[in-house]
């Protein structure tokens, strides 16, 4: 397995970058920007972008996807529940004084239960709304791809339009804190966790049961 991790763009938004060794097969997740960056991390794999997947349609995870989609001729997924953050990513990031493309419809979307085939490594799509209305975490084998639902120490934002704390913390006591302990946690931004740590020590899921729902 080939995992990178690529900050990108002015406010350090984590790019993912997944391959399967055997067939070279990849996958992106979240693209935020500093698209030269991600292919260059591809052609240096020597790896084929097959799919380019956001996990919430907030512009600093799908600002590179255009340059990205044309220059790989891969389809783009995304959780149908943020198509309007999606379609609104450029004149958000230009409210930020960012400028990004205009993120092109999705190929297909990502619903719970689904499950994406990079190779021979697969993704499980979990539903996690909260921090956006449509937000999905992406489940691998011993690791999860979160956005912004969770951090190392802390939490996704809900004062948004369209989040909610509610939602959230329930999002993350029964998609996250099912996981196993030892789960490699792959935020949107800042470094890698785990599910224990955040379960033992991140002051804001204090109270939350752990659950297998």
């Amino acid at each position: 397995m080939i995992l990178e991790q690529i900050p990108t763009g002015p406010i350090g938004t984590n790019c993912y970058l997944l391959g399967d060794e055997e067939t070279r097969r990849a996958v992106v997740v979240d693209p935020g920007s500093d698209a030269p960056v991600i292919l260059e991390l591809v052609h240096h794999h020597g790896l084929q972008v097959e799919t380019i997947v956001a996990t919430h349609g907030h512009w600093d995870h799908v600002g590179a996807v255009r340059p990205l989609k044309q220059a790989t001729g891969a389809r783009f997924l995304a959780p149908p529940g943020d198509m309007e953050l999606i379609r609104n990513a450029s004149a958000s990031a230009l409210l930020m004084g960012v400028v990004v493309d205009p993120p092109p419809d999705p190929d297909g979307f990502l619903e719970e239960g689904d499950v994406l085939r990079i190779g021979g490594l697969e993704l499980r799509v979990l539903s996690a709304p909260g921090h956006t209305p449509g937000h999905v975490i992406l489940v691998g084998p011993g690791f999860a791809f979160v956005g912004d639902v969770v951090f190392a120490g802390s939490v996704g934002r809900t004062d948004f339009p369209g989040g909610d704390w509610d939602t959230l913390m329930e999002s993350i006591r029964t998609k996250v804190l099912t996981l196993p302990d030892e789960t490699v946690l792959y935020p949107g931004h800042g470094p890698p966790t785990s599910v224990r740590r955040e379960r033992l020590s991140n002051p804001f899921l204090a109270g939350l049961t752990r659950t297998r729902d």
